[in-house]
């Protein structure tokens, strides 16, 4: 799974990265000003490095940050796209960057080292925040952004099922066992935050025949032909909106919480104070169905991860033209 990039080996990983500075990175030249954040430029004199991991939604979210930092007067410059999550800790915890885009769960379980998430969202974040602080790590209010597993439709298959849960798809396999097939990937269906664990929370028991396992961009695709009847997608995908698939919700909340939030730096943000009230207005926007719109306008429409968040912002307001 993307975020979950060598877990295993997550911890010596960090330990071999600590004496490795970042190189790569150009300074971002954005002409925006103040919109409903930044105002008075209180970023002003600030030189701020920004990363992220190097898929779509990271992308978008490292623009994002980097953008209201130019607009509250901080000269920004961009480290995105690190491969893994391992190496875009690591650059934050070292200070060859001062903040990017988290997820909760990420940091929980992959640097944190904890088996078992927290079921309650702001809990979760609670939690990593406390452990984190003791690390140079301060996290910032949490997004309603929740990037984590779920099963998804197409809408031929939920007008003949529909299913609207996982509870009632496990309803399903025992009334009509043929009738819930999966595609899933391979990781998925070994992990015990996946298919297993899945299995074991919701008593269902579903037979090798049928569940195949696939690439991830693979499984949108067949999802929405309707190879299988039910795909595991991410929440935040915009292949779920383009392919107008319907997504289960998760009423035993067995999945992880992977909400997106700010994740800085300590000695920066005392610096620099004002990155917490430049950034949480933004945060605050920042929902499922926007990631879902925006991840689309990257993956499906063929657009730059840097222009789009950029045109959300001014489209938001948060930001003006220069």
């Amino acid at each position: 799974m993307r975020r979950r990039t060598c877990w295993a080996l997550a911890a010596a990983l960090l330990s071999a990265s600590a004496g490795c500075g970042l190189t790569s990175g150009s300074p971002m030249v954005d002409d925006v000003e103040p919109g409903t954040i930044g105002e008075g430029k209180p970023l002003e004199g600030a030189d701020l490095t920004v990363t992220s991991k190097e898929f779509t939604e990271q992308l978008v979210l490292g623009a994002i940050m980097g953008i209201a930092f130019e607009a509250a007067g901080a000269e920004v410059l961009d480290r995105t796209g690190i491969q893994g999550s391992v190496g875009t800790r690591a650059a934050v915890e070292n200070g060859d960057a001062d903040a990017t885009y988290e997820y909760t769960g990420t940091a929980w379980i992959t640097y944190l080292g904890n088996s078992k998430p927290i079921p309650d969202p702001e809990q979760q974040w609670k939690a990593v925040k406390e452990a984190d602080a003791r690390k140079g790590l301060t996290w910032l209010e949490p997004a309603r952004l929740n990037n984590t597993y779920a099963l998804a439709m197409n809408q031929a298959n939920y007008k003949k099922y529909r299913t609207r849960t996982l509870s009632e798809v496990t309803a399903l396999s025992k009334s009509d066992p043929g009738a819930v097939t999966l595609c899933v990937e391979g990781e998925f269906a070994n992990r015990a935050d996946g298919l297993p664990g899945l299995e074991k929370a919701y008593g269902m028991s579903l037979p090798a025949a049928n569940i195949t396992q696939m690439d991830t961009g693979i499984i949108y695709t067949q999802t929405a032909k309707g190879a299988c009847t039910y795909g595991e997608v991410y929440t935040t995908d915009g292949r779920i909106k383009s392919m107008n698939l319907v997504v289960m919700e998760d009423d035993k909340k067995f999945f992880p919480n992977y909400n997106a939030a700010p994740m800085v730096r300590t000695a920066t943000l005392k610096k620099w104070p004002a990155i917490a009230s430049v950034l949480d207005p933004v945060t605050k926007a920042l929902t499922n169905d926007v990631a879902q719109t925006l991840n689309a306008k990257v993956d499906v429409d063929g657009e730059d991860p840097h222009q789009v968040a950029l045109d959300w912002m001014k489209e938001k307001g948060f930001v003006t033209e220069g």
